[in-house]
């Protein structure tokens, strides 16, 4: 490990501290937006450094857009939204990438990720209800390529940056329980189908080119 790895690294650490002390739980962030969002430039350096290090304190990454459209609304706070939820994908992914092996799940995750594309592997993922770090660990397993990772980030966490902004632009005061009203169950379905259509064509080449390759290798034996 070189020495600007270390450096990164060990500031990485200390934001992590820092911001666990201030705020140990989403609770006590959500206490202190009336008081940050009165400064926006304030506001924007919280929220962008809550977003690096969200993904090590395990906060739902839709209490980001929800505090984007608590302190900018919406026409602000949506691509502030999409910026932040981009960002807090970042560390898992790199930390991913950077980690790969040679494994059985590293070749299957690359295999798939080939037959996808890199773009459309992330965007659709994004849409299913699966965890924001799962996803980004997987695409970074899989050895997904930077800029469409972000590209795919962007896109795939709109719907939940669009539900996330509007709930935050409409409370006068937002609570860890308003986070629940973002997930509603047809937003979930509905954008879960559009994820699962995105990945339906791949998905059947994959498992169908993996049973040809299969009868292909019976009939030699």
């Amino acid at each position: 490990m070189n020495r600007r790895t270390r450096l990164a690294l060990g500031g990485v650490v200390l934001a992590v501290v820092v911001l666990g002390v201030l705020f140990t739980s989403p609770d006590a962030v959500l206490a202190r937006l009336s008081w940050l969002a009165a400064n926006p430039l304030r506001f924007a350096t919280v929220l962008l450094a809550v977003a690096v290090v969200r993904p090590f304190l395990a906060w739902p990454t839709t209490l980001l857009a929800v505090a984007a459209g608590y302190g900018f609304g919406l026409a602000v706070g949506l691509p502030f939204a999409l910026l932040l939820m981009t960002v807090t994908a970042l560390p898992p992914f790199l930390l991913a990438r950077r980690a790969r092996g040679t494994g059985r799940m590293t070749v299957a995750s690359e295999r798939f990720v080939d037959r996808t594309g890199d773009f459309r592997s992330v965007a659709a993922s994004r849409f299913l209800p699966a965890p924001s770090d799962v996803v980004s660990v997987a695409a970074g397993v899989a050895n997904v390529s930077v800029f469409p990772f972000l590209a795919g980030t962007a896109v795939g966490e709109l719907p939940w940056a669009v539900a996330g902004v509007l709930l935050g632009s409409s409370l006068d005061v937002v609570s860890a329980d308003s986070l629940s009203a973002v997930v509603d169950a047809r937003l979930l379905v509905a954008v879960a189908l559009v994820g699962l259509l995105g990945l339906a064509g791949p998905v059947y080449r994959y498992v169908a080119g993996d049973n040809a390759a299969g009868d292909a290798s019976g009939g030699r034996l």
